[in-house]
């Protein structure tokens, strides 16, 4: 039951992006960040790949709808994006600066969903929303 509960997975989601910081953080001391984002790349393609063989999870492009394609190929495309600035960013500036303002992706979903996908958010969501940003610029600012 626990392995098909979102909030299990979710934690651990923050868990590894936790860890993907801290480890982001000693990987770019001595490189240029966007090789080391294609190594990653490279890293994550074996590794989801050999999961979807292993598990015969592979299936045709055919039988992705045209619009689904477009958009898993501009997600990958804004994955791309994100991880070049977030290896950028680590390189410059210390972990504990750029993952809270990375993080402040979760407001942006939160405004996104709610014009992009018509998802409505209480006011306690939309409290929620604000404190989170509060809490990014608060660990965020360095003084």
């Amino acid at each position: 039951m626990l392995q098909t509960s979102w909030l299990f997975w979710a934690i651990l989601s923050a868990i590894f992006a936790a860890l993907t910081a801290i480890l982001t953080k000693l990987g770019v001391s001595n490189i240029n960040s966007d090789f080391a984002t294609f190594i990653r790349t490279c890293v994550i393609l074996v590794m989801v790949g050999g999961i979807a063989f292993f598990t015969k999870q592979f299936q045709s492009l055919d039988t992705i709808s045209t619009k689904g394609l477009v958009f898993l190929v501009l997600s990958g495309l804004a994955t791309g994006a994100s991880w070049l600035c977030y290896f950028r960013a680590m390189s410059y500036g210390q972990a504990s600066q750029v993952a809270p303002v990375d993080k402040l992706s979760v407001v942006m979903v939160a405004v996104f969903g709610v014009m992009f996908l018509s998802e409505n958010l209480s006011s306690v969501n939309w409290m929620g929303v604000a404190l989170i940003t509060l809490g990014v610029i608060l660990v965020a600012w360095q003084s």
